[in-house]
């Protein structure tokens, strides 16, 4: 048992073998038993039975700066650790709060266990204080969801949401409690903790016939391309994606929410895909006979325009999800199944393709369209930052980011080698996102490097969470790529109308974050505007022991190149001054 804290009796353990427990005592129990050791949270009235047993418990809760971090660092936790996230928030406004979180992680399939306390149960649906229908709120943004009532239905619900969460495709799962199912008691040897799940089958056999098909496709293609989304990493396929790759011959592209399943140093790596993905990645799909999708949803941020996307190509798509296959492009082989299977069987029956013009081509493009950027006359450029960050890091650290174009240039200027190093908000483009994803992601990897790039917009949404990251002594470095404005917004604004500024300007003085933060949270830092201060300010935030801020000054104005219009061809893309502004097709 955790020692009390000073000035507070200690309280005798309640693991003493009685099998006549609260729901609340369940709840601890059952998560311990699935593995569970970090929960983010916020405690409130309703929730309160729960935090009266977690101090009994091997669980470590983290006190967020309220429940949107809270559900935020949960994601950042799973995303870092591959395993389900958790966090535990009370009734009304503390669910609400929630709901941010729970609809990112059902955009970005990441496995997330919301528990909620609710009202106790005789007055649900007669408006008590801080009542609020959380079951018909979240339904759409959850992959599924229990309203528990009865203390007997804790231990099972508790039990199949988790694997509910974590199966299949991952995704988020809310249990809401009422407070008297947390409260009352139990025999636990009077109930059972087992779980049927009619009509839900995750594990579906891989389709070996249109695996057959799909090998066909690849033997007779001359330019075919790997399209990689997350999939890969949710499978933890990332090895098997390598052998594939290095038996084939195929080059590699991805997707933002894929960074790092395909090593960004190999020789096979063809870029990034995307609005904001790279020139020559962008191109090489367009030119690509064959696209093969592996965990990827065809997006609209990857396909632009879908039925000018990769028009020369024949698609195959192998998804775990079928309701993902042929949802926004038309495929000619779909592949149901999980693609870490699918791999391993693809690597036994492909041959070395002859492929050696291909690869020229491809490695003419990264030639000729790389990321590129005016280097400035000694103002900070974001792209220059990333790039000595990366140098400096030896491309090691874990970043995680806020939403925006600073979320963009570490998206195309930090080269990551492995997967789960880059935690960001994808389909949902959450802004707030950075810091508390960090703090899950630190918990996670307590001895990594976890670097929060974030936008001075982003960060001033969730800067109350450096007390949690005060609190636990954790050693997150924050990073603010600072314009003074809402910066892909302001990008938009110049680029489609008209420059027509309109509530995307900051005061060019407030705030000021190094000072307050110290002020605020004890949290040391620095500011700078100079190109040759970058590298010993990264120096510095490496070198301190805890946490640090480093503000970094850049240019207003500065745009993300290239990009892709929403909804726009390859043939719409913005190259940007360095490369001639427009796509050479």
């Amino acid at each position: 048992m955790p020692s009390a804290k000073p000035g507070k009796p200690a309280r005798p353990s309640r693991r003493d073998g009685n099998p006549v427990k609260s729901g609340a005592r369940i709840i601890l129990e059952a998560l311990e038993e699935l593995g569970v050791t970090h929960i983010f949270g916020y405690p409130g009235g309703a929730n309160l039975p729960i935090y009266d047993e977690v101090t009994d418990s091997s669980i470590k809760v983290i006190l967020s700066g309220d429940e949107r971090c809270a559900g935020h660092s949960a994601q950042g936790y799973a995303r870092a650790s591959g395993k389900v996230g958790v966090a535990l928030v009370t009734s009304g406004p503390g669910a609400t709060n929630l709901v941010t979180p729970l609809a990112d992680a059902k955009m970005d399939s990441t496995p997330l266990l919301g528990i909620t306390g609710q009202v106790k149960s005789p007055v649900i649906g007669k408006d008590a204080f801080q009542e609020t229908p959380v079951q018909a709120l979240t339904m759409p943004i959850t992959k599924h969801n229990y309203l528990v009532t009865k203390v007997g239905d804790v231990g099972r619900v508790m039990r199949e949401a988790f694997y509910v969460a974590a199966s299949g495709r991952p995704g988020p799962v809310v249990v809401d409690i009422a407070k008297d199912a947390q409260e009352e008691k139990v025999d636990t040897r009077t109930v059972s903790f087992a779980y049927t799940l009619r009509g839900y089958n995750p594990v579906r056999k891989l389709d070996l016939e249109a695996l057959d098909r799909a090998m066909t496709l690849i033997a007779a293609a001359k330019r075919p391309l790997l399209y990689v989304g997350q999939g890969v990493v949710l499978a933890d396929a990332c090895r098997e994606l390598r052998r594939f790759v290095e038996t084939s011959g195929i080059p590699v592209s991805h997707t933002l929410l894929a960074v790092g399943a395909f090593p960004a140093s190999h020789v096979l790596y063809a870029g990034s895909l995307g609005m904001h993905g790279s020139a020559y990645g962008n191109f090489a799909i367009h030119e690509a006979d064959l696209v093969i999708a592996l965990g990827a949803r065809f997006d609209d941020r990857v396909t632009g325009k879908p039925s000018a996307f990769a028009s020369q190509a024949k698609f195959i798509q192998v998804d775990l999800d079928p309701s993902e296959i042929n949802k926004n492009v038309v495929v000619q082989v779909a592949v149901a199944g999980d693609v870490k299977e699918a791999l391993a069987e693809m690597a036994k029956r492909v041959k070395m393709g002859s492929y050696a013009a291909w690869h020229d081509r491809i490695d003419e493009l990264k030639r000729k369209f790389p990321f590129k950027y005016k280097p400035g006359t000694g103002e900070i450029k974001p792209q220059y930052f990333l790039e000595r960050l990366w140098e400096v890091t030896k491309g090691k650290a874990l970043l995680t980011t806020g939403v925006g174009q600073h979320q963009m240039w570490s998206f195309q200027y930090y080269k990551f080698d492995e997967p789960r190093r880059f935690i960001t908000s994808g389909g949902a483009g959450t802004m707030g996102f950075g810091l508390p994803a960090a703090i899950g992601a630190q918990f996670a990897c307590p001895n990594d490097l976890v670097i929060d790039i974030d936008g001075d917009g982003s960060f001033e949404m969730n800067l109350n969470d450096l007390r949690t990251v005060v609190d636990n002594n954790l050693p997150v470095k924050v990073v603010i790529l600072n314009n003074r404005m809402l910066g892909m917004v302001g990008q938009w604004q110049r680029k489609f109308y008209a420059g027509n500024y309109s509530s995307v300007e900051f005061n060019e003085d407030i705030p000021n974050f190094t000072a307050g933060v110290r002020a605020l949270y004890g949290v040391p830092g620095r500011k700078i505007a100079r190109r040759e201060e970058v590298t010993g300010a990264i120096e510095e935030m490496i070198k301190a022991k805890g946490p640090y801020l480093l503000d970094v000054v850049i240019p207003r104005e500065e745009d993300v190149y290239p990009m892709i219009p929403s909804g726009g061809t390859i043939r719409d893309m913005i190259m940007g001054e360095e490369q001639g502004h427009t796509p050479p097709i």
